[in-house]
Formats: C-alpha cells, sequence, structure tokens
C-alpha cells in the first residue's frame, strides 16, 4: 500500500484566508491528501499569507525559511507559498528564495491537482481572474461550530491605503444557488454559526439580487443557526439590510463598520465616499433600526496629511458613538496603492502617540460595554476551551463579545444561558444558568 500524503497549511491575516486555506485543503483532501498539525511528517507545507500589514511578507519568507531543513530529511517535500503576498510580489520570491517551489495568488488554487501530479517545478501562478468565485469547491473546516461562507471575492472601492483590489482582484460575485448549496451542507455538517464572507460583503450582486436579498434567504433557511456577515462598507448600508437585520432574530446584533478616519478630509484622500457626518448619521440609522446593536471598527491612525485636527476628529466619532471593539492600526504604505506614491509624512513617534490615544480610548468604551452587561442574562455560543485554561470554555454573545465559562463544562457547539458575573478589558465573565 502507498503511504498517505499528508499536507500542512499556516495561515495569517483576515477571515477571507482563512476560508482560502478551507478551499486549499478541500482540494487536497479531494486529491487523497491528509492534514497534520505536525510539518515535520508533511509532504506539502503551505503558508497562506496576508499583505495588508507591513513586512507581512519577510514574515511569512521567514517562515518557510525554516520549513526549508525538512527538505533535508524528505527531498520531495514541497513548500509553497499562497495568497495576497505571493501575487503582490509574483516571480520575485522564487527568484530570491529558489527552495520554494510553488508560488500561487489567490485566483489559482484550482492548479493544486496539477501541482500533485508531478508539475514541473517551480510553479508561479498569479494571474488575477474576473469570474473565480470558487464555485464546486468543498472548502474543508477543521473547526466544527463556525463556517465562513465566501459570497464574493475582490473589491472596486480602490481606497488610497487599501492593496485588496491589486492582490484579490475586482469584484465578482458568486450565484445566490451556489451560496445556498453550501449553506444547506453547512447545515447538514452540524455548523451552529454561519457567516457571510466577503472582501466587501454587502456590495454583493448577482444580477438584480443583491446582499439584503442573500441575507433573508439564508436568515429564513437556517433559524436555529447564528447568522453574521463581515466586513461591510458604510457606502453600501442600506435600509434593506438593516430590516432584514432587525426582521431575523438569528441574525446576530452586531455590524462591524470600518471608519478608518473621522476627519473629512482625511476619508476624502482616502477614497472612502462618506464624510464624518455622514458616518455618524449611519450609526444613528444603524442604532434607531435595531437599539442594542453592538458596533466595531477600523481606525488607522498617521495617514498622509492627517494633522492634529484630523485626528481629533477621529477621538470625537470614538467618542459620539461609542464602539464595543475596534481594530487599530498605524498606517503603513502598501505597495500599488495610491497613497504609496504620497510622501508618508507623519512622523512615527506622531503616529505612536496617536495609536496611544486611540487604544486607550477605545479601551474606556469596551470596559464601559463591557461592565454594563454585568448582572444581565446573555446567550452564548460555546465555541472552544479557554486560551488560558483547558479547565474553562469560551463562547461569544451574539454581539460577538467573548464570555469565559470558569465553571460548568458545556459541549463545544452548545448555545445556553449564561449569567454575567465580570468583565475584564474585552472579555466578559459567566456562569451557566442555575
Amino acid at each position: 500500500m502507498s503511504r498517505v500524503k499528508k499536507y500542512y497549511i499556516e495561515t495569517y491575516g483576515c477571515q477571507m484566508n482563512l476560508a482560502d486555506s478551507e478551499l486549499v485543503a478541500g482540494i487536497l483532501r479531494e486529491n487523497d491528501y491528509q492534514a497534520t498539525t505536525h510539518p515535520q511528517k508533511a509532504d506539502m507545507i503551505l503558508v497562506n499569507t496576508c499583505s495588508v500589514r507591513e513586512n507581512a511578507d519577510q514574515r511569512a519568507i521567514a517562515r518557510l525559511h525554516q520549513f526549508k531543513n525538512l527538505k533535508k530529511r524528505n527531498p520531495r517535500l514541497i513548500l509553497g507559498l499562497l495568497g495576497c503576498v505571493a501575487q503582490r510580489d509574483r516571480g520575485r520570491i522564487i527568484r530570491d528564495n529558489p527552495f520554494i517551489d510553488v508560488v500561487l495568488g489567490p485566483d489559482a488554487y484550482r492548479r493544486f491537482p496539477e501541482v500533485l501530479r508531478g508539475a514541473n517545478l517551480p510553479l508561479v501562478d498569479v494571474q488575477l481572474s474576473k469570474s473565480e468565485v470558487y464555485d464546486r469547491i468543498t472548502p474543508f473546516r477543521e473547526v466544527s461550530v463556525n463556517a465562513s461562507i465566501s459570497i464574493m471575492r475582490g473589491c472596486d472601492k480602490f481606497c488610497a491605503y487599501c492593496i485588496v483590489p491589486f492582490t484579490r482582484g475586482r469584484e465578482r460575485s458568486r450565484s445566490p444557488q451556489s451560496v445556498i448549496a453550501e449553506l444547506h451542507r453547512t447545515i447538514e455538517d452540524g455548523f451552529r454559526e454561519i457567516t457571510l464572507l466577503g472582501q466587501n460583503v454587502n456590495s454583493y450582486r448577482w444580477e438584480s439580487y443583491r446582499f439584503p436579498q442573500l441575507l433573508e434567504e439564508v436568515a429564513g433557511i437556517a433559524p436555529e443557526q447564528r447568522i453574521r456577515f463581515t466586513s461591510p462598507h458604510p457606502q453600501d448600508v442600506d435600509d434593506g439590510m438593516l430590516e432584514v437585520m432587525r426582521s431575523y432574530p438569528n441574525i446576530c446584533p452586531h455590524i462591524h463598520l470600518p471608519l478608518q478616519s473621522g476627519s473629512t478630509q482625511v476619508l476624502r484622500r482616502m477614497n472612502r465616499h462618506y464624510s464624518h457626518a455622514d458616518y455618524l448619521k449611519l450609526v444613528e440609522k444603524i442604532r434607531q433600526y435595531m437599539p442594542d446593536i453592538a458596533i466595531t471598527t477600523d481606525i488607522i491612525v498617521g495617514f498622509p496629511g492627517e494633522s492634529e485636527e484630523d485626528f481629533e476628529e477621529t477621538l470625537d466619532v470614538m467618542n459620539t458613538v461609542r464602539f464595543d471593539n475596534a481594530y487599530m492600526f498605524k498606517y503603513s504604505p502598501r505597495p500599488y496603492t495610491r497613497a504609496a506614491k504620497w510622501a508618508d509624512d507623519v512622523p512615527p513617534e506622531v503616529k505612536a502617540k496617536r495609536l496611544n490615544r486611540v487604544i486607550a480610548t477605545q479601551k474606556g468604551h469596551s470596559s464601559q460595554h463591557n461592565r454594563a452587561l454585568i448582572g444581565t442574562r446573555q446567550k452564548i455560543l460555546i465555541d472552544d476551551v479557554s486560551k488560558k485554561d483547558e479547565n474553562e470554555k469560551r463562547g461569544r454573545t451574539g454581539t460577538n463579545k467573548i464570555v469565559i465559562l470558569k465553571k460548568g463544562n458545556p459541549s463545544i457547539g452548545a448555545l445556553l444561558d449564561v449569567d454575567i458575573v465580570g468583565a475584564s478589558g474585552v472579555t466578559l465573565f459567566g456562569e451557566m444558568k442555575k
């Protein structure tokens, strides 16, 4: 009997990258490869990369360098670089790192069977597609609670700081039929929470069929599952989407609404298509539909030309909205983007100071939101064990807040009522309903 070949994948970056790794795993399993959690046992090692943040490529290459020595033990070992860094840097990676065998961009994963059949290596394919959405490929998901279903790929917004349109191409949406077919599979497989995923998820369009219609159909088909979606663009949030969210109790009362900057002037340079006032009006509308909704965001400090007055406007929006949580970053230029051509003129020490102020402000708001939940009863979905203590379970509220259970032993995937008894940072602590 021939030995079963094994693959090992490490994934960095966003949920889209995680979903892509599940696609790759599905392709490999269809070709008789099995997963391993031990790279030293693998016949193929893949690093799936993100290029949104600075130095991501160096980190990815450094990781593959660590695996390079395993080729001495197994000369047939295939090392591959996948994803956005592969797309961005194209053939230069192979030239500078000849030990890498495969470089595939996000639209080239269907070439894996060719690699497995013994294609001449190295193989580089970073061609962007105008149509690839990976229909008819069954992802392999190792987790058993949360499933992400990619409904569209790419982005047409061309924000001045963002590399995504250059690494993932233009927007193209899956057919509703293929999304619903995958939804049925995830339900049959026992997943309790389903996230509709897209680079700009609420710009989904299939002929006249738009995101609110898809969201409503998904919620209706899966009434026993929690439904989430990420990430929407503020420009594409409409009353139809908000009405659907309000109408279906299984759609989680949480929206991630990237702000990036509170300054209208900076937003204009960022090519974000909304103003300070527009954003606040949208938040007000969202809360009119769903007063108890949790709103999270992304914030960039130190964008080219950002003055102290611009930065204070960001703090003003934060203090007005009082986000439940935020991802906060210092600006760093990304290749190919419009902003990369501009002077990175906010000094590093100023960026650091501004970021620290944003973080401190958000910590205060997150703490206030969480302390307000002490003494309430929340329904949480148990999705893992605690990272700090394997005897404790971890779950999330519908508003996407982490809850740690120090007592009790509910099963992974259980949806249960929990009394919130404490809060620390972004974490809540709960006790099972007595």
